[in-house]
This record gives C-alpha cells, sequence and structure tokens, in this order.
C-alpha cells in the first residue's frame, strides 16, 4: 500500500487527522508493507506510526493583559460598554446605599441625635429606597 492510504487508516485507528500522523522514516518500508488495520495497530504498539502531539493555544499574551487589568490600566473609556448603570449590578448597587445608610443612622442613634421614634420610621424609609444619600438622612432627622 502507498503512504496517504496507510496515513489515512492510521488516522482511522488513532482517531485523529490525517495532519498528526507521524511515522518513523527508519521504518518506512514496514510500513508500505502494511495492508490492514490490523497491521497498522502492530506498527502503532512497535512505535513505528505514532500520533502527533498538537500544540493548543499560547495562553502568553493573554496572562500578559490579565496582570495589566489586574494593575487597574486598560479600563479607559473607550473599553467600556453600557452605561454605569448596566456596569454597576442595581442589587450590588443598591445593597452599598442601604448598608451605608443605615451605618450612618445607627451612628446617629448612638450620639443621640434621634429619640426612637423617628429613628425607626427612618430606618423603613431608607428600606423603601427613600432616600438617595446620608445628606438627606441628615436633613430627615432635623
Amino acid at each position: 500500500m502507498k503512504a496517504p492510504q496507510i496515513r489515512r487508516l492510521a488516522s482511522r485507528v488513532l482517531k485523529t487527522g490525517e495532519k498528526n500522523i507521524w511515522f518513523d522514516q527508519e521504518k518506512i518500508d514496514e510500513v508500505k508493507e502494511s495492508m490492514t488495520k490490523e497491521d497498522v495497530r502492530q506498527l502503532i504498539n512497535q512505535s513505528v506510526i505514532k500520533k502527533r502531539t498538537r500544540f493548543g493555544q499560547s495562553t502568553g499574551r493573554s496572562k500578559k493583559l490579565a496582570l495589566k487589568k489586574k494593575k487597574g490600566r486598560r479600563r479607559g473609556f473607550g473599553k467600556r460598554g453600557g452605561t454605569q448603570k448596566t456596569r454597576m449590578q442595581k442589587k450590588k448597587n443598591w445593597m452599598k446605599r442601604v448598608r451605608s445608610q443605615r451605618q450612618f443612622l445607627s451612628e446617629l442613634k448612638k450620639k443621640k441625635k434621634l429619640n426612637p421614634k423617628t429613628y425607626q420610621s427612618l430606618y423603613k424609609r431608607i428600606s423603601g429606597g427613600f432616600f438617595k444619600g446620608k445628606k438627606n438622612i441628615e436633613q430627615a432627622a432635623k
């Protein structure tokens, strides 16, 4: 048999593409003498025919980029897609705001600038998203 036909047989046996098949050039005569799949299997066991290892995609460049991004580079206006609202999750934004407002409210309570009843009403308003920020709470507390 000719080498291309043997290559095809070997690719089917090894379950890989024809380009990935390697023949030992010193024993090429044995390869040409083989006729069946069984012969090819024997040659594979003898390491006359081998499956080449194909290299994948290099991750060097991506690692370099990741390092730059970790440092805080490459985050300018040109790289941004979407508005500020879409880039920041709504729930996280809300949690951040509410937690800081509640903390501020508890500080006012500790300083005794609020009586318990107004504290409770303000606390409920915070839960409802009534206040934009701490300054609004301070104005409502007066």
